[in-house]
């Protein structure tokens, strides 16, 4: 993308898309680049030192493509390698450049949802482990109880493409069950990985009425709406011509466009990017 400074977006697959879709519904103007590591996916059970290097990797790929700000799509990448990030690889790069996650959007408004101030966490087993969510909503809502399930299988579910048939709804309610032994009260319950949204229905159809399910698409992008008025000389490095472009480390490229399509809610044309094209400094 000659001349232009698009957002870069990343994810360990296609789960990002949906953050990417709320993203660009509330900042149209914008040029982005969408990374998905499908070739290595998923991240969520993977060591801490390898989804630093791979999340790394990735990152540095976007910064050589003109991104001067990076949207970590991805609960596991920024449960487990933000930090380091942020406060280790970028020293002594361009200091205008930004990489942002997508945990501490979420911590910061997830106790409004709840009533009885009890709440669930579904995440990856990475993200869980990694008791991110834990310590960030303990932050800005005290009093609640926040109760953690992992679900290891669903990932994997929604990269295959079999999250619509049956057989999925048992690993959905297996987990949710365990999540809910855990508490009567949890009212509200939070899909702590961006692949998730693709199983909402199915997974509200196995909860109470009234317990909230909440995805993370809108909350991060008014987050970044708000991110960049409060700092429009990282704002006015944007290009906006309104293009997008999406990128996948898998060569089957045309799958990734048809699972990546339903994420998008519209068509999807992906490029190849191999990751030994990648360097990790």
């Amino acid at each position: 993308m000659p001349g232009k400074t698009p957002i870069g977006i990343f994810d360990s697959g296609i789960g990002g898309l949906t953050v990417f879709r709320s993203i660009a519904e509330q900042l149209p103007a914008y040029d982005y680049i969408y990374l998905g590591d499908n070739s290595r996916a998923p991240y969520g059970n993977r060591s801490f030192n390898t989804i630093h290097q791979y999340t790394w990797e990735c990152v540095q790929w976007l910064f050589q493509q003109g991104c001067p700000l990076i949207i970590l799509a991805c609960n596991t990448a920024s449960a487990k390698a933000l930090r380091t990030i942020q406060q280790k690889d970028m020293q002594g790069l361009d200091p205008s450049k930004r990489v942002l996650g997508v945990i501490r959007p979420t911590a910061e408004v997830i106790g409004k949802y709840s009533k009885t101030k009890e709440i669930g966490v579904l995440g990856t087993v990475g993200t869980v482990k990694s008791e991110s969510y834990l310590i960030e909503i303990q932050k800005f809502f005290p009093e609640l109880k926040v109760y953690q399930q992992a679900c290891p299988l669903w990932v994997p579910l929604v990269e295959s493409g079999e999250y619509e048939k049956p057989g999925s709804d048992y690993f959905i309610q297996e987990y949710l069950g365990e999540l809910m032994a855990q508490s009567t009260n949890i009212d509200t319950i939070l899909l702590a990985c961006t692949h998730y949204p693709l199983l909402q229905d199915k997974i509200k159809a196995h909860l109470p009425q009234h317990v909230n399910v909440i995805a993370q698409g809108d909350i991060v992008a008014k987050s970044l709406v708000d991110y960049l008025q409060r700092h429009p000389e990282l704002e006015q490095q944007l290009s906006k011509t309104g293009t997008r472009e999406f990128y996948t480390t898998t060569d089957d490229t045309a799958d990734f466009d048809h699972h990546a399509s339903r994420f998008f809610s519209a068509p999807v044309k992906s490029s190849f990017v191999s990751v030994t094209e990648f360097s990790c400094k």
